[in-house]
């Protein structure tokens, strides 16, 4: 007959004979030896971890954007090489100048690409912005103050038509926002009448002012930039976009509603877009009914070389800050060396391709399981 096994957690007596049973066990023996007085771990001092931290943070910051900034110094060396005053103050403060209007736009459509989003209205819906600017101080002769304001509310209210039509019908958002793009440039020759809206120096304050030789609009570039990294990376609402993107159903059965962040990104897209629209009107001094044309395939650009996937839940607003101004180093660049407009947008096309082609083996990449086994 063979002897029955017991467990702890079965009645009779326990492995191991009475001593075991007793209810008065034995004390355990101390693991550092026979007596030995038990002594807390050491613990790491705060300036230590500090340092740690902050070794890692400059790590993976590295690691994110150091491609991005090589990249962007051999453009400029390379250019550098071949033109003669392109290494100049006057070049790269005529960068600083052309750029914040599109770091505005690619700092919103970086939000729409994380909910794994798209808006293809962007340059329209500026054309609009800057349509009722120019007709509010031209026309009727507005304040600039309600002429800006006019602009801005414009900018959100296609923002959340895009929002609500995506979410509430279900919509691709691709199929939205490319009738907005018809439906706003259309808008914006009707409101300007297909005319160009000459401002003169009513709205040049706004592009002219600058502190310690930076210009305002760029310094408020800067500003949303870093905003919108601090609010990606360090609030819930970041990491809600990340989830939307990543899987919306999973974030729908745990029992959060997805609809109000999208329509919130959507909203904010258009009020970036806004702002874009007032920083080019002033810099122009003139609103044109066609501004903004091609914008859209120039922010997603940006974006995507900036890091951003196109599949959503990957995406970094520091990184379309160095997209766009590596777009804007090449254009400038290009133009230094007397290339015709019809090849640098043949370039430019090319460049967008490559970048799309690196988001999806970077997309592939991420998604393949891990060959390792836990130990």
């Amino acid at each position: 007959m063979k002897a029955a096994n017991h467990s702890p957690d079965e009645a009779g007596t326990p492995p191991g004979g009475p001593a075991a049973a007793s209810p008065n066990p034995a004390p355990a023996r101390p693991a550092g030896g026979r007596g030995a007085p038990s002594r807390p771990e050491p613990r790491a001092s705060q300036p230590v971890r500090s340092r740690a931290a902050v070794l890692s943070n400059l790590r993976r910051f590295a690691g994110e954007y150091l491609g991005m900034g090589l990249a962007l110094v051999f453009l400029i060396a390379g250019f550098g090489l071949f033109t003669e005053h392109f290494l100049s103050v006057t070049t790269f403060r005529t960068i600083a100048n052309q750029v914040p209007a599109g770091i505005l736009v690619a700092t919103g459509m970086t939000y729409v690409l994380l909910i794994a989003g798209i808006d293809l209205s962007v340059g329209s819906v500026q054309g609009l912005c800057g349509a009722v600017l120019g007709v509010g101080l031209a026309r009727f002769g507005w304040p600039l103050p309600l002429a800006m304001a006019a602009a801005i509310t414009v900018g959100l209210i296609c923002g959340a038509l895009n929002g609500v039509v995506t979410i509430r019908w279900r919509l691709p958002s691709f199929i939205v926002t490319l009738g907005m793009l018809e439906a706003a440039r259309g808008a914006a020759h009707f409101v300007t009448q297909s005319q160009t809206q000459y401002l003169g120096e009513s709205v040049a304050r706004l592009a002219d002012g600058s502190i310690a030789g930076v210009s305002l609009p760029f310094l408020l570039a800067l500003a949303v930039v870093a905003v919108g990294q601090l609010v990606l990376r360090r609030t819930v609402f970041g990491r809600y976009l990340v989830a939307i993107g990543t899987n919306e159903e999973a974030v729908r059965l745990s029992g959060l509603d997805p609809r109000p962040v999208k329509l919130a990104v959507f909203v904010l897209s258009g009020f970036l877009v806004a702002l874009a629209a007032i920083i080019d009107t002033s810099r122009f001094q003139s609103a044109n009914p066609n501004a903004g044309s091609g914008l859209e395939l120039q922010a997603i650009a940006a974006v995507v070389i900036g890091g951003t996937s196109l599949m959503g839940g990957r995406g970094s607003v520091v990184g379309a800050f160095l997209g766009v101004l590596i777009m804007a180093v090449l254009n400038s660049g290009l133009a230094a060396l007397g290339t015709r407009d019809e090849t640098k947008r043949l370039i430019t096309g090319l460049v967008i391709v490559v970048a799309v082609i690196l988001d999806q083996y970077r997309h592939r990449w991420s998604a393949k399981p891990s060959t390792c086994q836990p130990n």
